[in-house]
């Protein structure tokens, strides 16, 4: 999740892509789900007033209202088996972090991490949710401008791409772009469907593909084995590889 100002502004075939050993073979955010692994499963969904998803308020009413159906509230395990997998630790960003879960698992494997959100809500909740290691999370703007752009080795993407409106992928696949050196990996969860009303916002496998594979390879597409109810059936987990 960033800010509207700043946002103003192959392949199944490819031939490095490898098995991910995680492979096991609808609801917006606005409705309450019904599967019973979801916390909000039971309860009727707070009325939210009319906001914008690119600006922060739309997601600090959710979770100041602790409505947040996205929410895994642990690691999933296509996750942890790619982190099994490296032979070091990598130096991590996860943008539009929310609760962050994922930060201690990092931290608890030695991953040097820094999450960041720009709802002050969502930083508030991920602080609690993580105690000590809290300092891990900065109030922040993903798209914000920098006169010296600071490069990490993994960008971890969960519930983020589909937080943003269709008219905004491409700065977010210039950004990320921005942020990764050549070698760096693009991992996470990607929500496909036919594009239509959100969050969260499918994108189609041909749009995400279009923009990421003149500066990516994608070299991991799995089905994740534990996808919760407003994704399942839905995503994928992907690794894309920066050229």
């Amino acid at each position: 999740m960033a800010s509207v100002a700043h946002y103003s502004r192959h392949l199944a075939k490819s031939k490095v892509m490898r098995r991910n050993p995680c492979i096991h073979e609808q609801a917006p955010y606005n409705r309450a789900m019904n599967s019973s692994d979801s916390p909000h499963s039971k309860k009727a969904p707070p009325e939210f007033p009319r906001l914008d998803p690119a600006g922060a308020a739309f997601w600090d009413v959710r979770f100041e209202a602790d409505f947040t159906p996205w929410d895994q509230g642990g690691v999933p395990q296509c996750l942890t088996d790619y982190v099994d997998r490296q032979p070091a630790p990598r130096r991590v960003l996860i943008p539009g972090c929310g609760a962050a879960h994922e930060v201690r698992f990092f931290c608890e494997n030695k991953w040097p991490v820094k999450a960041i959100d720009f709802s002050s809500a969502a930083v508030a909740r991920a602080r609690k949710v993580l105690g000590h290691l809290g300092f891990s999370v900065e109030q922040g703007d993903f798209f914000a401008p920098s006169s010296a752009v600071e490069k990490y080795d993994v960008i971890y993407e969960r519930a983020f791409l589909c937080a943003l409106p269709a008219h905004l992928r491409r700065a977010w696949a210039d950004r990320v772009a921005a942020l990764l050196p050549s070698g760096g990996h693009l991992i996470g969860f990607f929500f496909f469907d036919v594009p239509g009303r959100g969050p969260p916002f499918p994108i189609a496998r041909e749009e995400l593909d279009a923009l990421l594979t003149n500066r990516f390879t994608l070299i991991e597409d799995a089905i994740p084995p534990d996808s919760i109810a407003v994704f399942a059936g839905r995503e994928k987990w992907q690794v894309w590889q920066r050229c």
